[in-house]
């Protein structure tokens, strides 16, 4: 065979070559779109309860401000000249007084229909806040459209309110999510941490709490054990929050939140990072979002869960 005929062979053979390569690449693709579909179709029940839940009348995009109370007498409503400015509502809904005491007592603005926990609100009551046992007191106003409570971040009190008709609730925009999959459900092992530790959170509006820290998990991920610490708020579930890098390459830049259950008998916690959902923050700027500790600030991108919210 001559040179020149061996060359053509030989080209054509790396032709042929890379046509079957292309079509491997095209036949894998093909499977990978498929399982990416399949995978979307088994989470959509959930993302749409979340997408729900976000967008209830009281969901996080119902909130419309957050008024931070100093000691005294502070009228609300929506005319000027209140000292709380509500973006909706009645033009003066009534007087939020804070005693030296840190209770919070309302008088109600004769003649405005208001409800206290859902039964006609007439006369001057005590808030309970957001940290009471059996939770805050809620004012309802617009027909239930509307609805003030009291929250408590460290020592400090402030106004929470929300309403139906809130611009972030009737435009919402959906959702978007990094592709996960199966391989993003990990069995991570609990390790607990002495009894009664606490780690610093500092939240969105740079405050600092002292919050328990019961235990940490850890998993392995490409050949590399990572750690995570958890914090108990006294839900049945553990809370994780946590940054990783694509925190502010596509995930909110101040990291995504999860609930877990508390280990089983056999110490490990199954860790579903296609559940990793976007703090409060990202829908709205009036909550109080605690921020990833720099315990857990992963060296892993994360790509399943919640994308940034745009």
């Amino acid at each position: 065979m001559g040179k020149g005929i061996r060359i053509a062979c030989a080209a054509i053979a790396l032709v042929v070559l890379a046509a079957c390569n292309r079509g491997d690449d095209g036949e894998a693709a093909r499977k990978a779109a498929e399982a990416a579909r399949a995978f979307a179709a088994q989470e959509k029940p959930w993302r749409d309860a979340r997408a729900a839940a976000l967008t209830a009348p009281d969901g996080w995009t119902s909130v419309i401000g957050l008024h931070w109370l100093e000691r005294g007498a502070h009228y609300a409503g929506s005319a000027p000249g209140n000292g709380l400015l509500l973006e909706k509502g009645p033009p003066h809904l009534g007087m939020f007084d804070l005693d030296a005491q840190g209770r919070v007592r309302f008088v109600p603005e004769a003649g405005v229909a208001l409800t206290l926990d859902g039964q006609p609100l007439t006369g001057a009551t005590v808030l309970a806040t957001d940290r009471d046992p059996n939770g805050p007191s809620v004012i309802g106003f617009d027909e239930g459209k509307g609805l003030a409570t009291i929250i408590k971040r460290g020592d400090r009190l402030a106004l929470r309110v929300k309403h139906a008709d809130a611009d972030a609730r009737l435009h919402f925009k959906g959702i978007q999510y990094w592709p996960g999959g199966k391989d993003w459900t990990v069995r991570a092992r609990y390790v607990p941490n002495p009894p009664g530790k606490t780690l610093p959170i500092v939240n969105i509006v740079n405050m600092v709490e002292q919050v328990p820290n019961p235990g940490a998990i850890e998993f392995e991920r490409d050949g590399k054990v990572h750690r995570l610490e958890l914090l108990d708020q006294g839900e049945p579930t553990l809370f994780l929050v946590f940054a990783d890098r694509t925190s502010g390459h596509g995930s909110y830049p101040a990291g995504r939140y999860l609930d877990l259950p508390r280990p089983g008998p056999d110490g490990h916690i199954t860790v579903d990072f296609n559940r990793v959902e976007n703090p409060p923050c990202a829908f709205t700027a009036f909550a109080t979002c605690p921020l990833a500790p720099p315990a857990n600030r992963l060296d892993l991108e994360v790509i399943a869960g919640e994308k940034a919210y745009h």
